[in-house]
């Protein structure tokens, strides 16, 4: 029988600040991305487990596209294993709207197509039940 955590989908949408800006051209450093997956990490672990349970590692991480200041990015996990204790999570960062300081300093489109940012693997664990 299947477990029915397996497949639970946690998505959060977050602006992305212009404090965050760390290089030329207003790029964030990918830094600022895995720290969103860790929030989508700790929102599938209390849904699955009554409790925020704690990042472990990451498997593998692919930055695939630019993060820029005033980006709105939609950030997934997906719970792809259940262990005993240990979680496996899948995780994405698009890009789903985009700056557009050329047009004016304020000026923003929200994409036709998202642009995948970041994706990620990464293990979670929790406590053992009671």
């Amino acid at each position: 029988m299947s477990d029915p955590r397996l497949g639970l989908t946690v998505t959060h949408r977050r602006y992305v600040p212009y404090s965050h800006a760390h290089y030329g051209g207003s790029l964030v450093d990918g830094a600022y991305v895995l720290g969103l997956f860790g929030d989508v990490a700790t929102e599938a672990c209390i849904r699955a487990d009554g409790d925020e349970g704690l990042f472990a590692s990451y498997s593998d991480v692919q930055f695939r596209a630019p993060v820029i200041a005033g980006d709105v990015l939609e950030v997934s996990a997906i719970m792809t294993r259940v262990g005993t204790r240990s979680r496996e999570l899948s995780f994405e960062a698009r890009v789903v709207c985009r700056a557009q300081p050329e047009r004016s300093p304020s000026a923003a489109a929200v994409l036709a197509e998202p642009i995948l940012a970041v994706s990620a693997t990464g293990t979670v664990v929790v406590p053992a039940p009671a």
